[in-house]
């Protein structure tokens, strides 16, 4: 009695072939890795949209801030709740008198070229603020050499309330023991000239005219980068090209499977006509 031929992959001498319609562990794990690749890229271009909202927001705010009225600076009952997202950039006004002789200047690069911030404190009836009274060139660093700019009497002063800058500047710490300074940092700056009752902030000067001519007041630069647009555009394109590339690679083993398919069919209906 003859047996009947054995179907499937065993009889076509193909031991091992994946069932059709079966996944490997490899390729499951990579169609995983791919599908969370792109909804990270998407997730990244969302975060980026909303950044961007909130950057354009900020702006608004600041620019507003910026061009109000001034208002009388904050005194030390709210020095403590002082903070860069509500209070930067405000117009204010101050009124007291210079201490000259407890000036410090601070190292700058302006469109009026390299030189110096000229900070100065304001004793007020309250306390001490900072002031940033504007910018001299190296050859005005020496402050007999601007005496007309530095007033004995009381003044008001017009400008933005500015947030402290601790530490230094880019890749440049502050040395106090030596003098030399890259940032405006209030605290440190406070310790150094043997400040007491110091607002934690200081104020940049506005462009009203010193006597002299100096310091240059007006100087202020409100810029915020805004580039999250572009960020956005790159990871949605990146999640786009990724999702194209992962979907043309799944359709590839479907034709495959298709031809493999039509040359089973055609193997089987030889075997068929050999019986016959």
């Amino acid at each position: 009695m003859m047996s009947a031929p054995a179907s499937g992959a065993g009889e076509r001498g193909e031991p091992g072939r994946t069932r059709p319609g079966a996944l490997r562990p490899a390729a499951l794990a990579i169609r995983v890795a791919w599908v969370a690749s792109v909804a990270i890229l998407l997730a990244l271009g969302v975060w980026q949209v909303e950044r961007r909202a909130w950057k354009l927001d900020l702006i608004d705010r600041v620019e507003r801030r910026a061009h109000a009225e001034p208002v009388p600076a904050p005194g030390p009952a709210a020095w403590p709740a002082i903070n860069r997202s509500d209070d930067e950039y405000r117009r204010v006004t101050i009124s007291g008198r210079f201490l000259n002789d407890r000036e410090t200047l601070v190292q700058a690069v302006t469109v009026a070229g390299p030189g110096y911030w000229v900070v100065t404190p304001l004793q007020t009836a309250d306390g001490t603020m900072l002031v940033n009274r504007g910018f001299v060139p190296a050859e005005r660093r020496e402050p007999a050499t601007r005496t007309a700019g530095n007033p004995d009497g009381a003044v008001t002063i017009s400008g933005l309330l500015r947030i402290s800058e601790p530490g230094g500047g880019f890749l440049r710490h502050n040395d106090p023991a030596g003098n030399r300074w890259y940032s405006r940092d209030v605290a440190a700056i406070a310790v150094a000239r043997g400040l007491s009752g110091v607002a934690p902030f200081f104020v940049d000067a506005d462009a009203r005219p010193n006597p002299g001519g100096f310091p240059v007041g007006g100087l202020t630069v409100i810029a915020f980068p805004n580039n999250h647009l572009v960020y956005a555009l790159t990871w949605f394109t990146l999640a786009l090209m990724l999702a194209g590339a992962g979907l043309q690679r799944l359709r590839r083993p479907r034709r495959d499977a298709g031809a493999s398919a039509a040359q089973d069919t055609e193997w089987d209906h030889r075997q068929q006509d050999m019986r016959s």
